[in-house]
């Protein structure tokens, strides 16, 4: 079955990253992937997001209409993104800069305090690691094992980010799992 993630946020949230390690954990366990980035202005700040899908079979197109889940980290990606999430879907909300919403009761939502859990690995630059992780194991995308071994692939030859990025990985995984 295939499953289709929408990454949203503001530039330097490690929004396109959080889609490249999804889809590189997933390429290497052997799964078909689609990975379509759109961003605005290329710069912190601006907007940016991107489609994942996952799929055991082929994939026909990288253009999702309906996501069957959101990761939106900042309010207006999701007052933007909210509309097109599947009924029964999963909006994933960073709780630490979304005070309100979504309104719809059709989907599930998982509020992630991304700014504590991240404090607690040793840095808010984690961030989008722990979000990976809690989205990952929430709706059991990946084993923990893929989503680090994607994030090393996504950043190969930038080793020196690998245990930071684990243990952020790690604490989303198991925020997702203890709640």
């Amino acid at each position: 079955m295939s499953v289709r993630t929408q990454f949203a946020g503001f530039g330097g949230q490690g929004v396109l990253l959080m889609g490249y390690v999804l889809s590189n954990g997933a390429m290497l366990k052997g799964l078909n992937v689609t990975f379509f980035p759109s961003y605005g202005a290329e710069m912190r700040g601006g907007t940016a997001n991107c489609t994942v899908t996952v799929s055991p079979d082929p994939i026909a197109s990288p253009v999702a209409s309906q996501a069957d889940i959101l990761v939106a980290m900042n309010g207006p990606s999701l007052d933007k993104f909210e509309p097109t999430v599947a009924e029964d879907g999963l909006i994933v909300v960073n709780e630490s800069l979304i005070k309100w919403g979504p309104e719809r009761d059709d989907v599930e939502v998982f509020r992630v305090p991304l700014v504590d859990l991240s404090r607690e690995v040793g840095s808010e630059r984690a961030a989008n690691m722990v979000m990976i992780g809690a989205v990952c194991a929430k709706r059991d995308l990946l084993p923990l094992e893929d989503v680090v071994t994607g994030m090393e692939a996504a950043l190969k030859g930038k080793e020196k980010f690998f245990e930071l990025n684990t243990k952020g990985i790690e604490r989303g995984y198991s925020f997702a799992k203890e709640g």
